[in-house]
């Protein structure tokens, strides 16, 4: 792997900074030379994905929470099938909570060719039979192609994705699609959740060394999170990132429930003079139940100073940190309980300011379609929503 320091014909001086930071807190190693693209929305998404699929040559390896039946269920299946039928190895893992919404003819036509299908962790797996077990899943959205290319990001296998965000059926999202290096690091988040399912074992002999020939100047590093390791290096992450802010952090969403730590890292960066602003999902939110588990953490930050938007075009589901103009966190992570305890997540660090401003300009286009929480009106809420957030409480560490 590329060393944490970037060269200097690479990075400014901040996105250096950056890196050697998150070297030093997470044991992540940055590397160079990688190309970026920021996607926004399903219009771009899975025109992107499925065109990389249509393209394979080698292998397709893809995991994913969600893989729900509808259009673009039977889209992605078309293209992984096509794909293995001219001689490309692909692999398909999908956690298991969605085989139900997943119709079997789908199933079917995947199994039916030389695709490779399983299910993360199935409910009938002698290796969970507590419930602890069967309450961790893999929450990871990561498609790798020919090893070349990779996708990371929140978006999800199904129809909600569709479309531009254009109102309440079509979700907002972010995904990046990256080239060079980096991509070991999105293929290896692939095959740790692929080896633990696998019953045939891990062989790495099986595995494809990927290129690590440049592919552009941006620095990047992958993070990994799994559940049963009792820590989580994506909490890490955001604790770092938050922590070392020195101007601004900015923050999407699409469920929150930070957690005393978390909570406190946003209060001490907003005492320390750092802007912080955070984007979350408003009338259209899929589970109102976890959004007032977030609601109840509300009352302390806006007090403390941090600025709350709530998008109210469609489901804001994108998982997007910038700070600073510099470096940008995205992936499947939420800022909840459920993904820094429970589930595996991959995010991708980047530091290039050119890429953080891209996502930036997202967030500001955003911002047009958001309604800003007042601190005073919040602190009138009534008593029903009060008695909500308490409830809420009981199963906080859960969600």
């Amino acid at each position: 792997m590329g060393r944490a320091s970037l060269s200097t014909g690479s990075a400014s001086a901040g996105a250096r900074e950056w890196a050697d930071r998150v070297h030093s807190l997470l044991g992540i190693h940055a590397t160079e030379g990688n190309t970026v693209d920021v996607l926004r929305n399903g219009d771009e998404i899975f025109g992107a994905m499925l065109d990389a699929i249509d393209g394979a040559e080698q292998t397709v390896d893809i995991v994913t929470f969600v893989f729900w039946s509808g259009h673009i269920a039977d889209r992605f299946a078309q293209a992984l099938v096509g794909a293995a039928k001219r001689g490309c190895r692909v692999r398909v893992l999908i956690d298991a909570l969605a085989e139900r919404k997943l119709d079997s003819d789908v199933i079917n036509a995947i199994k039916g060719s030389s695709c490779e299908l399983r299910w993360f962790r199935p409910f009938t797996d002698e290796k969970i039979p507590q419930l602890s077990g069967a309450n961790n899943r893999t929450h990871r959205k990561i498609l790798v192609v020919d090893g070349t290319v990779g996708f990371i990001g929140g978006v999800g296998i199904a129809d909600e994705w569709s479309g531009n965000a254009r109102n309440e059926h079509e979700y907002r999202d972010t995904h990046l699609r990256v080239r060079g290096p980096a991509v070991a690091g999105l293929q290896a988040g692939f095959i740790d959740n692929w080896a633990d399912h696998n019953h045939s074992g891990f062989d790495p002999m099986s595995e494809s060394v990927i290129d690590s020939q440049p592919a552009g100047t941006t620095a990047c590093a992958v993070v990994q999170a799994a559940a049963e390791n009792g820590s989580n290096d994506i909490w890490r992450l955001m604790i770092t990132l938050i922590a070392c802010a020195q101007k601004r952090i900015r923050i999407a969403s699409a469920y929150f429930n930070p957690g005393e730590q978390l909570s406190q890292a946003l209060v001490d960066a907003v005492d320390r003079g750092v802007s912080v602003d955070i984007m979350l999902p408003g009338a259209h939110a899929d589970k109102r139940f976890i959004q007032i588990t977030g609601e109840a953490s509300y009352q302390r930050l806006l007090q403390a100073g941090v600025v709350l938007h709530t998008y109210e075009v469609s489901m804001m589901h994108a998982k997007v940190m910038t700070v600073d103009g510099t470096v940008a966190s995205v992936g499947s992570a939420n800022f909840n309980q459920r993904s820094l305890r429970h589930d595996d997540e991959a995010n991708i660090v980047v530091f290039d300011p050119d890429v953080v401003a891209v996502l930036d300009r997202h967030l500001d286009e955003d911002l047009e379609h958001c309604v800003l929480l007042d601190p005073q009106e919040w602190a009138a809420r009534g008593l029903f929503q009060r008695v909500a957030e308490r409830v809420t409480e009981t199963v906080n560490h859960w969600l």
